[in-house]
């Protein structure tokens, strides 16, 4: 019965997402490539490599040669799996175009809704396997504008999540963004996640599902509802790069995160919370880099009614030679509790080590 009740527990989360609206597709906040994720992902102004599809477009036009990224984690004790893939070129001298694929999935899971027949009889033989999976394919285009230094990018997306043979559904959604640098090493970017509001549509298997239902006796599980909205986020970001005796570099850069609504995010009114997100990347003859960052402040309610507040460490180091780039984040999904903590690694591939 234990068994039986973990996985209708796995299910009811899962498909309740579809009732928490302004809560859906959370997997395609948490982040891409490791030398972001090792700054606390403070990255919106100066992200300007293939990667830039995901943070912010606009910097997809910083590209001189076709690129391709990879990254893995594993969140909960390797429970979840997050695997990443992008490829980005140049157009011409004023455009980019990009497209990337993030897979976040809990695979192998036991179905144990027919272990037990009508009669009672226990049979093993009646136990499957399923995967619960969210897909997220970004076509990202950039192109510089009028004003020396100023671009704009747009992602189009297209949202796919599985719940084995019980539920599915398609979503689709658009970003903006700009970014600006100026001749001092000053970087600006502005990024406006699903600025229509990214829909879901489920499409719920009533067949399947009623094996849920009635795997655990005495309990009320209605079918969920079968739409399901993202509301708008924003993200503004400022970057300075400082250069020392011409071998070492320090590049620092502030966000603020803003979701329009009232949660624990450190600065929270009814209109808009604000979390900010601070990222410092030390280089060394542009081979070497050390990377740490702060965010995710939460005030969050403790059993005494007080309030505590929280925040996510991150921490990094990255290595490129020529046109190969290995980076790894020590970071948190959450706060900076211990139990948490994931590996995160990734790896940039320039094309131009091919010429």
């Amino acid at each position: 019965m234990k068994v039986r009740l973990l996985v209708f527990l796995l299910l009811s989360i899962s498909l309740s997402f579809a009732q928490t609206r302004k809560y859906s597709n959370e997997f395609m906040n948490i982040g891409v490539d490791a030398a972001a994720l090792g700054m606390s992902n403070a990255t919106v102004a100066r992200t300007n490599d293939v990667n830039s599809g995901y943070w912010n477009p606009a910097g997809l036009i910083k590209l001189e040669d076709n690129q391709l990224a990879l990254m893995h984690s594993s969140y909960f004790a390797n429970i979840a799996n997050y695997d990443y893939a992008a490829f980005a070129m140049p157009l011409d001298d004023n455009s980019a175009f990009g497209i990337s694929l993030i897979r976040f999935a809990v695979d192998d899971i036991l179905d144990t809704t027919q272990l037990i027949d009508e009669q009672g009889n226990v049979n093993y033989d009646r136990i499957s396997l399923f995967s619960t999976a969210d897909y997220g394919l970004t076509f990202s285009y950039a192109r510089d504008l009028p004003l020396e230094g100023l671009s704009y990018g747009v992602n189009a997306k297209i949202i796919r999540r599985i719940i084995g043979d019980f539920a599915s559904s398609w979503g689709f959604g658009l970003d903006a963004a700009i970014q600006f640098e100026s001749n001092n090493n000053w970087k600006f970017g502005i990024m406006a996640r699903d600025i229509t509001t990214t829909f879901n549509a489920w499409n719920i298997n009533e067949d399947e599902f009623a094996k849920v239902q009635n795997a655990v006796e005495g309990q009320n599980q209605e079918l969920p509802e079968t739409t399901e909205i993202t509301i708008p986020k924003l993200q503004l970001g400022v970057a300075k790069l400082y250069r020392f005796h011409y071998d070492y570099t320090l590049e620092a850069e502030l966000d603020l995160n803003v979701r329009f609504e009232q949660n624990n995010d450190v600065i929270s009114t009814s209109f808009a919370s604000i979390n900010p997100a601070l990222g410092l990347e030390f280089g060394y003859i542009d081979m070497i880099y050390l990377r740490t960052g702060v965010g995710n402040f939460q005030n969050e309610l403790q059993i005494d009614n007080s309030e505590d507040l929280t925040f996510q460490p991150s921490f990094g180091v990255g290595f490129k030679y020529k046109g190969i780039q290995v980076d790894y984040a020590f970071t948190d999904i959450g706060d900076q509790s211990v139990a948490l903590y994931s590996n995160v690694f990734s790896l940039k591939l320039d094309f131009s080590v091919f010429r």
